[in-house]
């Protein structure tokens, strides 16, 4: 007869772990309290595994403060298997208005052995830190452009308004470098805020090269450089892409790609109405925000600028051909919809949408390739 399965759900935070266990088919389970540190951890996984009796031990918890090194910290410490629930689609009751730890590790264990949770796919250490790299780069980036926006503002409240053309081009630069203040505090401030933005653009300078020499590595050039085949798709956008994707091949289909993006229609439907809205925006904001920047690139002819050469040469011929059928069929899906007055923001989100079906084509391909290469 085979044992039962022992199920554990763990609400967690920095300091401690609130547990709950279930074991079979037991309706109450028991609420603990316990450290988040080691030695506790591996007593409490010993004492599991030994009233267990052989049984399965299963875990999980939902994506926090700890991320996924909770997991693996639990897998190292004995035969248990550990799972990370994603907490957006974890059912929640409108009506409760009392919420406390043992409470929701309560509702996480009957949900998991109701098996009602959905699990994220977790990357390896490794993939990780490259897409922990990658984001660096980009909040970087957000930063910087935040700080440009502090001058203007600042600029503009004691009646500095550049009016020679856009701004942040060489001329406006040097505009800005021209500025003189009658006030010491003005100064102050003002060279304060330039010091700033030049800083978080070296950094972010630092990090583009910290890119370019990720994407040498084995485990990304190959996904990097058929990605960068595609019109719009630099080094920096393509490894975002495959960064935060990882693992193009657990989506059997493009449109759970899709959905990971965020990019998939919001629907409500009741009896015999239906009622659609705008993208759900609940997946990947940094792969969706990318490839809302590249989709405008479609809206150009399907044309060869150096750039694109450059990044194509050495690249596999399949790779390109299907970078130059995605152009072809993007571009006169965004003058389709242009044409018939629909607003600009709504036509790249759904150039966008498309273009994942794309990405999910070319990096499956890859690896399959890849893998008869070593077969």
């Amino acid at each position: 007869m085979a044992k039962p399965i022992t199920w554990v759900g763990i609400d967690d935070d920095k300091m401690n772990l609130t547990v709950a266990v279930l074991r079979g088919r037991q309706k109450e389970a028991q609420v603990r309290r316990i450290p988040n540190e080691d030695r506790a951890l591996r007593r409490w996984v010993r004492r599991l595994v030994r009233e267990a009796d052989g049984g399965e031990i299963r875990m999980c918890y939902e994506t926090g403060p700890n991320g996924f090194a909770l997991m693996r910290r639990i897998e190292a410490l004995g035969p248990v298997v550990v799972e990370v629930m994603a907490p957006s689609l974890t059912p929640r009751r409108s009506g409760q208005r009392v919420k406390t730890d043992p409470i929701d590790a309560r509702k996480l264990v009957h949900l998991y052995r109701a098996d009602e949770l959905r699990a994220i796919a977790v990357p390896g250490e490794d993939s990780e830190s490259s897409r922990d790299l990658v984001r660096l780069y980009h909040r970087i980036g957000e930063e910087a452009t935040r700080k440009r926006h502090h001058i203007l503002k600042f600029l503009i409240r004691r009646g500095r308004i550049y009016r020679d053309g856009s701004h942040w081009t060489g001329k406006h630069q040097a505009w800005l470098r021209s500025q003189r203040f009658d006030s010491w505090k003005d100064t102050v401030i003002f060279e304060e805020l330039l010091s700033g933005l030049a800083e978080l653009e070296a950094r972010r300078q630092r990090l583009m090269e910290s890119l370019e020499k990720l994407t040498q590595e084995d485990a990304h050039a190959a996904e990097v450089g058929v990605l960068k085949c595609f019109r719009g798709i630099d080094t920096a956008s393509a490894l975002t892409l495959v960064t935060e994707i990882f693992n193009a091949e657990r989506f059997p289909h493009p449109r759970e790609m899709m959905s990971y993006f965020g990019l998939s229609v919001s629907v409500y439907k009741s009896a015999d109405s239906e009622t659609r809205g705008g993208i759900t925006k609940t997946g990947n904001r940094y792969a969706r925000w990318v490839l809302g920047h590249v989709a405008r690139h479609y809206r150009a002819q399907p044309r060869m600028g150096t750039e694109l050469k450059r990044r194509r040469r050495g690249q596999p011929v399949w790779a390109i051909e299907i970078a130059d059928r995605a152009h072809q069929r993007l571009h006169k899906r965004s003058w389709a919809l242009l044409l018939r007055g629909m607003p600009s923001a709504k036509v790249t989100t759904a150039v966008a949408r498309e273009l994942v079906g794309f990405v999910w084509e070319v990096l499956v391909e890859c690896r399959r390739r890849s893998r008869r290469k070593v077969a």
